[in-house]
């Protein structure tokens, strides 16, 4: 017999603020995410029966420090599990690695976000500084740090429409350093298209934790949407077209 040993903060988490707009909490990065996506998951189950497409989260270990473990993001627990999840409906035979199943998959990557602080607004970039109580948040990186490209972004976007909320969108400044999380890994690992977004929070990574309530909610609205609607988007994302991803861009004449 063997154990193994965490330190913790024991205090419960607390609603706050003059209005009762923040959460303040340990270990908000990452069990807010872990939270919105099994809440949405669990509210859309009444629909799956009628849906096309296979509605799964993955919630992965050691993030902080890699990920590289047999339950971390580079292990082989998703691309296992795909593999498991195409022999069960009989596609083998005509896709034996999963490969046109992965193809036609979208990931959302989602991991807490830095919020706009007053008290560091030189942190950020003036056009991409994410507000509390704004929305999810979808993240860019010319380099890669975030795996989000174009018609993943106009998804989620279209899956934020749906639900009548709203998105924000964030790039670090050119003179700073990025950070990342597991999408990079599960896009190359996989080929999944994959979007990096997630919650605005503000405290990342101390003891005590803050986010606004308002975007938990929002969070699981997008995600749900995502659930039941990715399966019928997912049938109009052709980039070989000249047609657009969404009403939104054929108002403004924007196509692909």
């Amino acid at each position: 017999v063997d154990f193994e040993l965490q330190l913790i903060d024991t205090q419960p988490a607390a609603i706050g603020g003059v209005f009762d707009e923040f959460i303040y909490s340990g270990r908000l990065d990452n069990l807010c995410s872990c939270f919105m996506a099994t809440t949405a998951l669990l509210s859309t189950t009444e629909s799956v029966a009628n849906d096309s497409a296979v509605r799964m989260i993955a919630l992965f270990d050691h993030e902080e420090v890699g990920s590289v473990s047999a339950t971390g993001a580079e292990g082989a627990l998703l691309p296992d599990a795909i593999a498991r999840l195409c022999a069960t409906l009989g596609s083998v035979s005509a896709d034996p690695t999963a490969a046109a199943f992965r193809s036609r998959s979208l990931h959302l990557s989602s991991d807490m976000a830095h919020a706009h602080h007053p008290n560091y607004a030189d942190r950020h970039d003036k056009s991409h500084a994410p507000q509390l109580n704004g929305g999810l948040v979808i993240k860019f990186n010319a380099d890669q740090r975030y795996a989000t490209d174009a018609p993943g972004a106009s998804m989620v976007r279209r899956f934020a429409a749906l639900a009548g909320k709203k998105v924000q969108e964030f790039a670090v400044r050119a003179d700073s350093r990025c950070g990342s999380t597991i999408g990079p890994i599960i896009g190359s690992k996989t080929g999944i298209r994959t979007v990096d977004l997630g919650a605005p929070q503000l405290s990342m990574h101390s003891c005590r934790e803050v986010m606004a309530v308002d975007d938990l909610g929002e969070g699981v609205a997008v995600f749900k949407s995502a659930f039941e609607h990715f399966g019928e988007l997912s049938k109009g994302v052709d980039l070989d077209t000249d047609e657009p991803l969404c009403s939104e861009c054929s108002a403004v004449g924007w196509t692909p």
